[in-house]
């Protein structure tokens, strides 16, 4: 499969450049500045880029963000363009970074207005897929249903705790998104009992 995030991360950087710095994201409560130094720290300081997942580590990333995010604008998106510095080899950086970059473009470009989605090449729409299928069961554990996770052309995987069905459906892109937490900008079909819709389209998805 070729490689993809590199691809991702020239065009979201790009992106930061013709937006500029004080943009909105999909991302609650950051603008364009603080998700760059978010890129940043993520890819050059594994000390505490843990605390995205851990709650004891979380003081000291935002230390180190807030720190980060005050550097000049081109500097700042110089260095997120940048391959991280603990990237892996080949495939596994692949693997590990293809869905961070993707998701994060979206998140830039669909806060500004009039995006549409984008037609991605046939191997990304692969590669997304593979990340819905090992995100959905864990994602939609607690969800009070029996969801089939659906991508025309690729497949499709079951979820939940059992019971009514639900289907959501989409391109593994838009997929993605949704499982993400991006669910008012993902353009899927649910479809189900109102109460399980309505609690997947509002519940706190992602990390």
């Amino acid at each position: 499969m070729a490689r993809f995030a590199p691809v991702e991360r020239a065009a979201l950087a790009d992106l930061l450049l013709e937006v500029g710095p004080d943009a909105a994201t999909l991302c609650d409560g950051w603008t364009t500045r603080d998700l760059a130094a978010h890129l940043v720290v993520r890819g050059t300081r594994p000390d505490v880029a843990g605390g995205i997942f851990i709650r004891t580590l979380s003081t000291p990333l935002r230390r180190v963000q807030a720190s980060v995010a005050a550097r000049p604008w081109s500097t700042l998106v110089a260095q997120a363009r940048r391959r991280p510095v603990w990237a892996l080899p080949g495939a596994l950086d692949e693997a590990a970074n293809r869905v961070e970059y993707y998701v994060h473009h979206e998140d830039v470009r669909r806060a500004q207005p009039g995006w549409e989605p984008r037609a991605l090449p046939a191997d990304l729409s692969a590669g997304l897929w593979a990340g819905v299928r090992s995100r959905a069961p864990r994602v939609l554990r607690r969800t009070p249903a029996r969801v089939t996770v659906a991508a025309p052309g690729h497949g499709s995987i079951e979820a939940g705790l059992g019971g009514d069905p639900v289907e959501l459906r989409g391109e593994p892109q838009e997929l993605v998104l949704f499982l993400l937490g991006r669910q008012a900008h993902a353009r899927v079909g649910l479809d189900g009992p109102a109460e399980v819709v309505d609690h997947m389209r509002h519940a706190h998805y992602g990390i």
